[in-house]
Formats: C-alpha cells, structure tokens, sequence
C-alpha cells in the first residue's frame, strides 16, 4: 500500500492544530513556535506533492479510496489536478507568513481579558482551517466536499468573531460588538450558501447514483447517465450559489468588507487569499466537470455578475478611508476576474483564471500584512491618519508599494500574467465583456495609486514621526512574498505548466475549443 501523502498533507496541521492547543496556556511562544513548526511541515509536504505530480499523467494523481459511510455510497476519496495542487501549494505556502505575521496578535493586551484573546486557541484554529481547505482541494468525493465546504466555518467563525483588530476606533464595546456582528453574518451567509448546496447535493445522489466526483463524471461521459435539462440546471445553480457566496461574487459580498475589516490582519489574509479560494476552485472542479450544458446555459448573466463584480468592487475602493476595507472591495474586483476567466470558456481564460488565484493569494498576502504592520504602529486603519510615512520607514513603504503595484497588476509582477490571461481569453470569446473588464484595470490603478500617496508621501504626519521601520520577523514575511511576486512575473511556467493539462480536461468537459482567430498569422 503506497503512502497515503494527500492524507497526511492534510492531517499533518489538524494534528499541528491539536498539539498547538495543548501547550499549557503560560507557555505562548512555544504554542507559536509550534504552530510554525507544523506549517512549515505542511509546505515541505505540499513540496512533495509538487515534485510527485506529473503534469502529463492522469487528470486526478496520487488518489485514495476508502469506504466511508458505505449505507448512502458515501467514499473518502481524494485526488489532485493541476489546479488543486496549485492552489494546495499556495495554502500551505501562505500559512506559515500568517502565522508568523500574527505572533503578537492574540497575546493580552491589557484592555481585554486575556482568557478571550488564548493564544494556543488562535493558531490552532489557523491550523484548522489550514488542514480543511487543504483536504477540500483534494476531495473527489461531492459529499466529503461538501462536510469540509460547511466545517471550515467553524474555525473561520471564533477567528473572526473572538479575536477581533486592536486598531477599532472606538470603545471595547463596541468593537466586540461590530466583531460579533462580522462573524455572525459571515457564518449567515456561508451557511445559507451551504444549505442550498446539500439540497443539490441531495438532489445529485438521486439522480446518479453516487457522490464520486469521477464516477459521475465517467457515466456522463459515456451516455450511462442522462440529466434532464431542467434538472441539470437546477443542480448547477444551487452548487454555484454556494460557491459563488463563498468567492465572493456581487450581488451576495457583503460579508466579506465587514469579515475583512474586523478580523486580525493575519486572519483577513486567511479569508481572502485563503478559503475564498475554495468558491471558484469549486466552480471548476464541479459546476463545469458536473454540469456542463448548465453551465454553458448560465454563462451570460455569470459573465455579467462577474463584471459588475469587477466594477463596482474597484468603484467601492477608490471610495474607502479604511485601508483594511479597500483592500476587501479590490479583492471583490479580483475575484470577478476570476470568475470571468473561468466562465469565458476558453483555455486562456481558465489558466488565467487559476494563476490569478494564485497569484491574487500572495499579492494580497503580501499588501494586506504591510498594511496590517503599519497599522500595528499607528492604531488606525483611517487613510486620513497617515502621512509621510515613506520618509520614516522606507522599507516599510517600498514593501508596500510593491505589494500594491502587483494589486494593479504592474508588468512584471505576477498578477499581470494572469490578468493579461484572463482578459485574453474573455476579448476572444466575449468582446464587449474583455472591454468593461479593461475598465477595472483603470481603477485599480486609482486605488492603489491614491492609497500609496496619502500614506506614504507628502509631509509627515506628527503621529508617525517615530514609526519604525520593519523589523526582522516582519522582513521575513514581506520578503519571501515580494520575492516570489517577482519571480512568477518573470518566470510563471513553474505554475502553468502544471494547470494547463488540468485547464484542457475542463474544457473538454464543457466541449469548448477556442474560438479561432479571424486573422490567420502570416506563414
């Protein structure tokens, strides 16, 4: 029997999770140090798995099958594609500059009592939800999916909701309260997603016969199984609503501003960088391989929800004068990127779309915990607090302004590759949508731009003349991230080598093929 790696990539940070939690409550930097260490064990499996994946092979590699609630054909199976092991890679990379970048974040701060800030608790539940989303990018089972879909929740919820920034404007009270209030309709939301989703679920089993992502998909295939039209396209939709709460897609992304803005910075980053991303993989994994013809069926109004997503995320931010929810609506605008290069139906639409989560996942990381250090320093997360920062702490500010220039997707910075992919795919197949998607380039350029001047250039401000700059522990988390940002803009084979066969099984389920230039090159 063959070692069961997808397994323990996943169980290695749920036992992290658990050890974590039993260190003695006095002992806190051995619960940190913990923590760390079974992140970084995680990534070193996360390698592993890389190196073991072979792009060329069978579409899912290195699966495991085993009875699991053999009454309702229930089965623990996993599997990797090129998009999962991407998105595996970009989970167990980001973990450990969370963890580090959180080190202080749930430590007694003298105005809460420290029995509601336990620092065992908050990187347990880091690990948590690390080990969820890892085993959810594995799952080939539709009903073990959809456990781990709902599960994450939990942890995501007390992260949330009991551990809340120290940077509120106003009373203890009230910052309880507005945590509460983010945490609760983070869980409303995600819940009421889940809830419609077990009803298609339900529904799935019903009419094939099994939850087997691959069984389901082979019977398809070879005409054993027939979806009525109208069924089909129930079922779609109620998957797709789940994911689309989950990405999150406009009209249903209103708790992702107010989850964003409550929550430590570390755990904003989990949010968005992190376990959003398990919404769009869904869409691939499922919608498209399950349900094709509904899928090509609700294209045009998902293409126009994805650009008003695009557009009115990026309106929203130009508007912001907290840089936490800035960030939060240019990550709404993102993510309709996304979801654009996915539905477009073309390949370079869809490897773009999967490279931007990638690439939107350190980006974001990378911006949101600099801006989570100079927030730290000043005790604001109002735009209007800052100024000439830039003169005090350079370092500080050249990170920052890197971490913003991938937000707009600069050239040469690995964002632009995806984007520039994404906006291929959709001019090719829907040329009125790839012109309002130019659009949201446009502002991204405002926001990030108007951002960086009002706190880091002009006079400095009285406030932040004695900020300091970063510190080792920060540098080892701005770094690594600056770093690859540069590297996948110059060099992104590493990633679409490894999607790009997975991106060709897509669309055959689909049965698309490019739209052909009108143009033929000259010879």
């Amino acid at each position: 029997m063959s070692f069961p790696l997808l397994t323990a990539t996943a169980a290695l940070p749920a036992i992290g999770a658990i050890a974590t939690a039993a260190v003695p409550a006095a002992r806190r930097t051995a619960a940190k140090w913990t923590a760390l260490l079974f992140s970084l064990g995680t990534l070193v499996l996360a390698g592993v798995v890389f190196a073991r994946f072979e792009p060329g092979g069978d579409r899912y590699q290195l699966t495991e099958s085993h009875a699991w609630i053999k009454d309702f054909g229930v089965r623990y199976e996993l599997g990797v594609d090129g998009i999962g092991v991407a998105l595996l890679g970009l989970t167990a990379l980001l973990i450990p500059f969370v963890i580090l970048a959180g080190w202080h974040d749930a430590d007694p701060d003298g105005k809460t009592s420290s029995r509601w800030r336990p620092t065992q608790g908050f990187f347990a539940l880091i690990l948590m939800v690390e080990a969820m989303v890892i085993l959810s990018f594995e799952a080939t089972d539709v009903f073990l999916f959809y456990i781990l879909f709902e599960a994450m929740l939990i942890p995501m919820y007390f992260l949330i909701g009991g551990f809340g920034d120290r940077a509120h404007s106003g009373t203890e009270e009230n910052a309880a309260a507005q945590r509460s209030y983010a945490a609760v309709k983070f869980l409303l939301y995600n819940l009421a997603g889940g809830l419609i989703m077990l009803a298609a679920v339900i529904g799935l089993y019903v009419v094939a016969g099994s939850f087997s992502l691959s069984e389901i998909a082979a019977a398809r295939a070879d005409g054993t199984l027939e979806m009525a039209s109208s069924t089909e396209k129930w079922l779609f939709l109620g998957f797709f609503f789940a994911f689309a709460v989950k990405a999150p897609l406009w009209p249903l992304h209103t708790w992702l501003p107010n989850a964003m803005g409550e929550a430590t910075t570390p755990v904003a980053v989990l949010i968005t960088a992190v376990v959003d991303k398990v919404g769009t993989f869904a869409m691939l994994r499922f919608c498209l391989q399950l349900f094709p013809e509904a899928s090509k069926w609700a294209t045009p109004v998902i293409i126009v929800l994805a650009l008003v997503s695009i557009i009115y995320g990026a309106l929203l931010a130009v508007g912001q004068r907290d840089i936490k929810r800035l960030i939060a609506y240019a990550s709404i605008s993102h993510f309709g990127f996304i979801v654009l290069g996915i539905f477009a139906m073309t390949s370079q639409g869809q490897s773009g779309a999967t490279l931007y989560m990638v690439n939107h996942g350190i980006s974001t990381a990378a911006l949101m915990l600099v801006a989570g250090f100079l927030i730290t320093r000043r005790g604001s997360r109002l735009i209007a607090d800052y100024g000439g920062v830039q003169k005090v702490a350079p370092v500080l500010a050249g990170t920052f302004l890197i971490g913003g220039l991938a937000t707009l997707s600069l050239p040469g910075l690995a964002p632009f590759v995806s984007e520039f992919l994404v906006l291929v795919g959709a001019f090719s197949a829907y040329p009125a949508a790839g012109v309002v998607a130019t659009v949201g380039i446009v502002l991204a350029a405002l926001y990030v731009l108007v951002l960086y001047q009002r706190t880091m250039t002009g006079p400095v401000e009285e406030s932040v003349r004695a900020m300091p700059d970063l510190r080792v522990r920060e540098l080892a988390v701005a770094l690594p991230l600056i770093a690859l940002l540069v590297f996948l803009g110059v060099f992104p084979k590493p990633v679409t080598e490894i999607v790009n066969p997975a991106v060709q099984h897509t669309m055959q389920d689909v049965q698309k093929k490019d739209p052909q230039p009108e143009v033929e090159a000259a010879k």
